[in-house]
């Protein structure tokens, strides 16, 4: 009886086993993540310098303004 239940546990561990996550996928998956991230860098980068280049010139059209 003993080994039946031995036999079971092995079997189940071997199914756990098969659904664990392989280095090789970790490795994958986290480089997607990093190359997400760094494509979301890239877009704020370029956000945050439109955005100042839009408050300058708000600036200078007001300047404008108040000189007529």
């Amino acid at each position: 009886m003993d080994e039946n239940k031995v036999i079971q546990k092995l079997v189940e561990m071997d199914e756990k086993l098969g659904r664990v996550a392989t280095q090789e996928s970790m490795d994958k998956r986290f480089e997607e993540v990093t190359q997400t991230l760094d494509n979301q860098t890239i877009i704020l980068k370029r956000l945050d310098q439109e955005r100042l280049f839009m408050l300058e010139r708000v600036k200078r059209i007001e300047a404008d303004v108040a000189t007529l």
